[in-house]
């Protein structure tokens, strides 16, 4: 069986919300998911997954979370070429520019995101921002 990392940071539990529910799509599609808190997980433990999910709100001027999550995404980005992406996260105000900024950095880190673009919410998820995440855990499980 095929494990998709779902690694997440969250300060409000929003992110969390998303994370389990990316999770559950990946459950549904047949594949193991493993949903975890970058703090608990490194690079090299991600290395050989193909497919891989990374979730963090917006955070100061939409900007990743600085003291985890963006020295974690750094050091991926290393080993982020060949890997099919979803990238999502909340945010409570501006208008997503954190996660354009991201997806740009990992396209040109050489990996494949998702519909070429992340998932975000505002705040936390509702029943309909759930379901998107399911959907997408399902579609990176068959990618």
């Amino acid at each position: 069986m095929d494990k998709i990392y779902v690694v997440y940071w969250t300060g409000t539990g929003n992110t969390l919300e998303m994370a389990n529910a990316i999770g559950e799509g990946v459950k549904k599609a047949g594949k193991e998911a493993e949903v975890v808190n970058v703090s608990d997980i490194t690079v090299d433990q991600v290395k050989g997954a193909t497919k891989l999910a990374l979730g963090c709100p917006s955070m100061g001027v939409e900007v990743l979370e600085e003291g985890e999550m963006e020295p974690w995404v750094a050091e991926f980005e290393s080993a982020a070429a060949g890997k099919t992406l979803a990238l999502f996260g909340s945010y409570g105000w501006g208008d997503g520019e954190w996660m354009r900024d991201w997806v740009d950095r990992m396209n040109g880190a050489g990996a494949s995101v998702l519909n070429g673009e992340g998932l975000i919410c505002q705040e936390a998820p509702d029943d309909a921002a759930k379901a998107e995440c399911v959907a997408l855990g399902e579609q990176l499980a068959y990618a």
